[in-house]
């Protein structure tokens, strides 16, 4: 089991790295994902993950607090509005858009009703 959780840990960490350089895909949710497989698999991974400089705190925020970060949040919905304009832009037909408009409307909601972490920022 432990090797399934640790092939999962790196499928989600590479995933997320992805979604540094790749706009439609997040990164801190996958990120979120390995340090939560690595955790069950390897606490080494896991610690790195969570002493990362870049990575680590936003992780840590959640692991600890259930929270998110007022920037990321901001982020998060400004991104959510994006896509959806682009849709819209694009001219994807009305039930495409409703089905967007309602899982944006969830994704949101989730995000936004969050904490926001010790530090509020």
């Amino acid at each position: 089991m432990r090797t399934l959780w640790l092939a999962a840990g790196f499928l989600f960490l590479g995933l997320g790295l992805l979604g540094v350089v790749l706009p439609v895909l997040p990164t801190t949710p996958f990120l979120l994902l390995a340090a939560g497989c690595f955790a069950k698999s390897s606490p080494r991974l896991h610690g790195w993950l969570l002493n990362h400089r870049t990575f680590g705190p936003p992780i840590r925020n959640w692991e600890e607090h259930g929270a998110i970060s007022r920037r990321a949040k901001r982020l998060a919905a400004g991104s959510m509005a994006a896509v959806w304009g682009l849709s819209l832009f694009a001219g994807l037909p009305w039930s495409a858009l409703v089905v967007q408009t309602a899982l944006i409307g969830i994704g949101a909601a989730f995000v936004l009703t969050r904490p926001d972490g010790p530090s509020g920022e």
